[in-house]
């Protein structure tokens, strides 16, 4: 299924991501970065879509799929790039990067942040360059502002801060206005702050991240999301795995939880009841994830990130999959979903 809101481009149900093209907690091998890349082509029925930024791997992301796409033969119509913009690339002058040690694997670059007028424009500059001239993106926001504006030490440099966001916002309309860009949106994992933007800016669309999973599903989000969509703005719902933790990963909301920490242990707790109830109704703890993510009228697309090209086949059948009605009842009754969603349960 395709839909075209305020994008004015026709967006398909599966979004990828691009991270793990990055060196996204470990270095996949070119070889297996082309396989993932084909494999989007593949499986899809129209146009893909994929969601990238420079803060992937510094720019890595962005070199692999130029020249991928470029061996590939990929033309530009075949495919819709969002660039999440507002990490630079700079010279690498220690082991490891500073932008985010430890989640990058084997980097030859670091990455500074530039969110402001000038310094979204030099992002994008870099990120087209980085991707080679046949391919640019068509569709671009801020990356991170939540977690920008988190960083200010007081309420005088927050106020500094979300002024450079807006600053930010102006120049890519100005890129949309001179038909340079297609559509400007906004990604962040704190829904509240796209909210506060909300009110300063319309989007042409919104990806929130970590917000609505099965496991994370606050009522409000829901509330926010139902606004949203009235006003006309895609939602595009990402993460939706919580990192990985959902289906059995050791990244929680990139991080590694300490089953010696209190609060860590009701995520174990929450997991365990979680695949019992899986277990019991034979179904898979992704496909579960996956359906709840797309389950609300309001969201039309979920962003995933599959790091292993078998999985991209697997997540575009279970949208056609059904799951027993009763499996979430089970799941509600438990407490493993938190609300009751009559809305979800017309579209699970």
């Amino acid at each position: 299924m395709h839909i075209e809101k305020r994008t004015g481009i026709n967006i398909p149900s599966i979004i990828y991501g691009t991270s793990f093209l990055g060196n996204l907690y470990r270095e996949l091998t070119y070889k297996e970065k082309m396989a993932i890349m084909q494999e989007w082509f593949r499986v899809s029925e129209g146009p893909v879509m994929i969601d990238t930024a420079g803060k992937y791997g510094a720019g890595l992301a962005l070199e692999v799929i130029g020249q991928g796409l470029k061996e590939m033969n990929v033309q530009p119509g075949q495919i819709t790039i969002s660039n999440k913009l507002g990490w630079y690339r700079v010279p690498l002058k220690n082991e490891e990067p500073t932008f985010e040690p430890g989640i990058w694997a084997n980097l030859k670059y670091d990455a500074i942040q530039k969110i402001s007028y000038d310094g979204i424009l030099e992002c994008w500059q870099q990120g087209c360059e980085l991707l080679g001239e046949k391919y640019k993106p068509e569709l671009v926001s801020v990356h991170d502002p939540d977690e920008y504006l988190t960083a200010a030490s007081d309420d005088h440099e927050r106020k500094g801060r979300f002024n450079d966001i807006l600053g930010a916002y102006k120049a890519l309309f100005e890129l949309k206005a001179t038909g340079e860009v297609k559509s400007v949106g906004i990604g962040a994992k704190d829904w509240r702050i796209i909210k506060e933007l909300y009110e300063h800016i319309r989007f042409d669309w919104v990806m929130l991240a970590n917000t609505f999973t099965i496991y994370n599903h606050p009522l409000e989000v829901l509330k926010f999301m139902e606004r949203l969509h009235t006003d006309g703005v895609y939602i595009i719902n990402s993460a939706i795995f919580n990192a990985g933790f959902l289906t059995g990963g050791k990244y929680f909301d990139y991080r590694i939880p300490d089953r010696n920490n209190s609060k860590d242990q009701q995520l174990f707790e929450w997991r365990k009841k979680f695949f019992e109830v899986c277990n019991q109704f034979n179904v898979s703890p992704g496909d579960a994830c996956l359906k709840f993510a797309l389950a609300p009228p309001q969201v039309s697309a979920v962003s995933l990130n599959p790091s292993k090209p078998e999985r991209i086949s697997l997540n575009k059948k279970v949208l056609d999959k059904n799951i027993p009605e009763a499996f979430w009842e089970v799941l509600t009754e438990k407490g493993i979903i938190k609300t009751p969603f009559p809305l979800l349960h017309q579209s699970l």
